[in-house]
């Protein structure tokens, strides 16, 4: 049997299917995973919930009559694209400290993500404007995301293993360019200019499983997703019809994987190095995720059947393509 998929970008539009894929895999025993879909246990990272305390930061400090820094209003895409990049920054440490067994423990939840926020920005030439913040300002909005903030560090904290000898690292993205946008898209927008943003580390390891959508089925799963009771969660988060039109109305991984040069393969020339990363897209067009949301217990059969397949045939062509890079 093939070694496991090392590091695994598990990339697509919003609502496509990919936080129901890591929900699936994690009911799967680890036996199974590595028999039908060549994956180790997975550990899994996603930039999500840094975006919603994004937004938390924004609408706090909008309450207090100040700047929003990252958004003008809960329904209007970002204000600064170099953010997408930030995103990945956060992401880097967080596999850092994966690698390092790293457990941060702050005094203040909130206080280390603000810097974390200004040290990422600062990385990808945005302006780090939390440390600039008056205490009338910066201490109300610390003891108002403080709760959430410290509920992330938890998960954050939770999900490092002892070892990661024979585990597939899972990374969720999503990423891509406004309604009409032809690729290539401009950097910061899309995956070449986010993936390219991983570190050397990450690259030279990774695979990537592209869930595939239409932009207009991304937006019609959006708006059946969403519930404005849980703006947090990872299945059941809404993304702002602006946002959707203005972020993610296409993206850039066909235009990818057809200019790659090599096939099932997507070219990433980035700090002087050129990576092949090797990639497999699993169809969903015809929505085979959805069902997943539910209790384990309410899963059919013949949905999950369906689903099985579905990844087994995706992952199979991505662990070809992995072996041939080696």
């Amino acid at each position: 049997m093939s070694e496991p998929i090392e590091i695994l970008l598990l990339l697509a539009l919003p609502a496509s299917g990919k936080s129901e894929v890591r929900r699936y895999l994690k009911n799967l025993s680890p036996e199974r995973c590595r028999a039908d879909f060549h994956l180790g246990e997975t550990v899994q990272l996603d930039d999500y919930p840094y975006v919603h305390l994004m937004r938390r930061v924004s609408s706090e400090l909008i309450r207090l009559g100040a700047d929003g820094i990252f958004f003008d209003s809960e329904d209007l895409p970002m204000k600064n694209a170099r953010d997408w990049g930030m995103l990945i920054e956060l992401l880097n440490e967080d596999y850092d400290d994966l690698v390092r067994r790293r457990r941060p423990s702050p005094a203040s939840a909130a206080a280390w993500l603000l810097d974390r926020f200004d040290a990422a920005r600062s990385k990808v030439g945005a302006d780090p404007a939390f440390g600039k913040l008056s205490p009338a300002l910066r201490e109300p909005l610390i003891r108002a995301l403080e709760a959430e903030a410290r509920e992330l560090l938890r998960d954050k904290n939770a999900g490092i293993v002892d070892r990661l000898e024979g585990k597939t690292v899972v990374i969720e993205a999503a990423r891509g360019g406004p309604d009409g946008a032809t690729p290539p898209l401009p950097a910061p927008l899309g995956y070449a200019y986010s993936i390219g943003a991983f570190r050397d580390e990450i690259l030279s390891k990774a695979a990537i499983l592209y869930v595939w959508v239409t932009p207009e089925e991304s937006r019609r799963k959006n708006r059946e997703r969403a519930d404005p009771s849980d703006p947090g969660s990872i299945l059941h988060h809404g993304v702002p019809d602006a946002v959707m039109y203005g972020d993610y109305g296409c993206d850039d991984m066909e235009w990818l994987i057809r200019n790659s040069g090599r096939p099932d393969a997507v070219k990433i020339d980035t700090r002087g190095k050129t990576y092949y990363l090797p990639v497999a897209r699993f169809d969903n067009r015809v929505d085979k995720t959805t069902f997943v949301r539910a209790d384990p217990a309410s899963w059919s059969k013949e949905d999950v059947g369906a689903l099985h397949d579905g990844l087994a045939e995706a992952f199979s062509r991505l662990s070809k393509a992995t072996q041939a890079r080696v």
